[in-house]
């Protein structure tokens, strides 16, 4: 749990217990629950993130993994010929072998840092609109705190279903 979620969970639990004793007549706190990781895999602009990143990077990987299996097969091939070729050609092809795979190793670390690098560009993206949309909905109900952490939230105060429609409904940046 961030230190700020435990901040707001602290000050909401003070906030709870210290309101009946200041002000008898203080309204209830009314506080939501927002399951982050829900959101992130049910709403559809989740969904589209990811689509988006499946085709961006879907050829990408294919062809990475075609070469590996060219290099798997080439290797097998060098293992069963090993013993019937002349030294010179065996020690070219393993020379040819380590560096394809070095070349292989370097795609797919660039692959991860690419594919790394745009999944945090578009997580932030679809944050943000999460984000923008569970202050709306905070202000239209009048939510006094919503907490997106929690060890347990109760169905009671667990919004997360209604802020999933809401950022559905809500038109995506730039329409």
């Amino acid at each position: 749990m961030t230190k700020l979620s435990r901040g707001l969970l602290a000050a909401a639990t003070l906030v709870m217990w210290l309101a009946p004793m200041a002000v008898p007549q203080a309204q209830e706190l009314k506080i939501g629950y927002v399951n982050s990781e829900r959101l992130l895999r049910e709403a559809a602009p989740a969904k589209a993130a990811q689509a988006r990143l499946e085709g961006e990077f879907g050829k990408r990987e294919k062809d990475l993994a075609d070469q590996g299996a060219r290099l798997k097969a080439a290797a097998e091939r060098l293992e069963k010929d090993g013993p019937t070729l002349a030294e010179s050609e065996r020690t070219r092809r393993q020379r040819e072998l380590v560096e394809q795979d070095r070349d292989l190793q370097r795609k797919r670390r660039e692959f991860q840092e690419d594919l790394a690098q745009r999944k945090n560009e578009e997580l932030a993206t679809v944050i943000e609109r999460a984000n923008r949309v569970i202050r709306q909905v905070a202000e239209q109900e009048k939510y006094d705190v919503i907490l997106q952490e929690a060890i347990f939230a109760g169905p009671r105060v667990d919004i997360t279903e209604k802020v999933i429609k809401a950022l559905n409904a809500a038109p995506a940046p730039g329409r």
